[in-house]
């Protein structure tokens, strides 16, 4: 098969190399940085499995003839069976499927996913390839593919959803937990044989069903997972608010195979690609339908950070020999350790973190960052700070979300909500 990817991000990624191992993938992005790193056999993300396989792609790469670059200038092959581009109609014209993986961000003034960038794709390969099956593995509003059927009048588009983790989406799709196709027919039976065949793992649960429902799914799972975060992060504040230990609670709680000690470390509150916008996206499809735990899931997310702000707060008055209950305005430095949301990752887009310093900041706090990602100098006003030592010997607090070893030098200044060293 000859499958084209668009976006080169962490679910446009992980599938193309999943797929390439049998079939002919080409990779399109406009961002040329993208497309060079993949050209060099770097990945563009933070996954180690990622460039672990793109390391091998490029050192069995066999382009080496003149001719084959000309035909081929906007891509290099990483691998026979693998390219990238920066020419969306080399990409689309002769693909059997086309993988549409680009960003849907949730736009507030709207109260609504952008898809902006899925319908652009859409129309060009109606106009392109208009015989390709567009599958969509972006995240979508629920009723959103059979609405944007009936726009382009087109029957080509599938929806199906992703359900990867940040630092491992290749493996995620390599032993998927499940396979789930928004469509009943013989090209989503074929679709879904091809997400099969390249995985590593047998007996994959796979489910058929219409486009709706299974942009539900997307959304429902996510806002679950939203929920059992937001849980286990109140039953921490209500631990420190009456001087309990959270982690002997959590401990006893986990001993029931019901509950599980999956997903039940504490933290600053979810944050991510997903489930910010995800739980938005479903409160707002919920707006003609009588509830409250959907929306208490996106307002228990801010009603944390709050809560940890004023925590952090509190430490650096007494760390700065200021009584608690003093109004004075403490004068040390809070330092924020990494704005990433776990280790393993590059990923600093609406991190918990963020709405942490925003707190802090209000108050006429300084605050500084340790963020090797970042290249800028500062970040939103605050000085970024390149040297480690520095950054741990100017802070007066460190705040981090998940701690290392690194930091256990200064622990006596780190607030963290981290009991179990873990993601």
């Amino acid at each position: 098969m000859k499958i084209a990817i668009v976006g080169a991000g962490y679910v446009g990624l992980s599938n193309a190399l999943l797929l390439a191992q049998n079939h002919q993938v080409i990779v399109f992005d406009i961002i040329a940085e993208k497309i060079e790193q993949l050209n060099q056999g770097i990945s563009p993300i933070e996954d180690k499995d990622i460039q672990q396989y793109l390391t091998m792609h490029k050192n069995n790469s066999t382009l080496n003839n003149t001719n084959q670059a000309e035909d081929n200038a906007s891509g290099l092959t990483l691998k026979p069976s693998l390219s990238a581009t920066l020419d969306k109609e080399l990409a689309i014209k002769n693909a059997d499927f086309v993988i549409i993986a680009t960003p849907t961000d949730y736009d507030t003034n709207n109260n609504y996913f952008n898809t902006a960038s899925i319908e652009a794709i859409i129309h060009d390969v109606t106009v392109i390839n208009p015989s390709a099956v567009m599958v969509i593995k972006s995240t979508v509003p629920v009723g959103y593919t059979q609405s944007i059927k009936d726009k382009f009048n087109c029957n080509n588009i599938i929806f199906s959803p992703e359900f990867l983790r940040e630092g491992l989406a290749l493996h995620d799709n390599l032993y998927p937990s499940r396979i789930i196709i928004g469509e009943i027919s013989d090209r989503a039976k074929q679709f879904a044989d091809l997400l099969q065949e390249c995985s590593m793992k047998e007996d994959i649960d796979v489910l058929f069903t219409n486009s709706t429902e299974a942009e539900a799914v997307k959304l429902f799972s996510n806002s679950y997972l939203a929920m059992r975060i937001s849980y286990f992060n109140e039953l921490d504040s209500y631990a420190i608010a009456n001087n309990l230990d959270p982690k002997q609670i959590i401990k006893g709680m986990s001993l029931d195979s019901r509950i599980g000690s999956h997903y039940n470390n504490p933290s600053f509150g979810y944050g991510g690609y997903c489930l910010p916008k995800d739980t938005k996206q479903l409160r707002e499809n919920y707006q003609d339908v009588p509830n409250n735990l959907i929306s208490a899931i996106v307002d228990a997310n801010s009603t944390r950070k709050d809560f940890i702000a004023e925590q952090i707060i509190n430490k650096l008055r007494i760390d700065s020999k200021i009584n608690i209950n003093n109004p004075t305005l403490p004068s040390g430095i809070v330092g924020i350790y990494r704005l990433i949301m776990k280790s393993g990752s590059d990923n600093c887009r609406s991190s918990s973190i963020q709405g942490i310093m925003k707190r802090i900041k209000a108050k006429g706090i300084e605050v500084v960052v340790y963020e090797p990602v970042l290249k800028e100098e500062e970040f939103f006003g605050s000085k970024v700070i390149q040297d480690f030592e520095a950054f741990k010997k100017m802070s007066t607090v460190i705040v981090a979300n998940r701690v290392i070893d690194e930091l256990n030098d200064v622990s006596h200044k780190v607030y963290t909500r981290d009991l179990f060293n873990s993601d």
